[in-house]
Formats: structure tokens, sequence, C-alpha cells
């Protein structure tokens, strides 16, 4: 799998550290507070793409998030989760 994970880092420019934060940080608003980033809804994620991501880290892991849901990869962070 750490290969995987690093293909994937490599292909979007993330670190292996972005992916577990991914599977560690929570919502810290909104519908869906306090639910871990990956298991935010891809729908959810669009909308914050149409209508703008928040600002810094939050943002930049939320796109991240979309981007690995568009390509179905979501299920390589799952097991990251405490």
């Amino acid at each position: 799998m750490t290969n995987t994970i690093n293909e994937v880092n490599a292909a979007l420019g993330f670190t292996a550290e972005d992916l577990k934060k991914l599977a560690t940080w929570k919502m810290p608003f909104g519908k869906y507070a306090g639910r871990p980033i990956i298991d935010l809804p891809e729908a959810y994620l669009f909308w914050f793409q149409k209508n703008e991501f928040p600002n810094g880290e939050l943002g930049e892991l939320m796109g991240l998030c979309l981007a690995l849901k568009i390509e179905g990869l979501d299920g390589l962070i799952k097991p990251l989760k405490p």
C-alpha cells in the first residue's frame, strides 16, 4: 500500500502527511461538522468546489479529498483512520 500512496502523492502533489490528515481531521463546521474529511459526501465537496473551498489547509485538504473521490482512490485513505 505504501507504493500506491507514494504514487498518489506524486500524481497529485500532496504529501503522505496530507493523506493522513484526510483520515483524521474533522470538519470544523456545517452540516457535517465532526465528520472526518475523507467521509464527507462527494456532492458536499462539489458544492464547495463550485462556491469556493475554505481558505488555508482545510480547503486544500477538501480539494484533495474531492480529487481522490473522483478518481475512486478514497478507499486508500480509509485504512489510515484511527
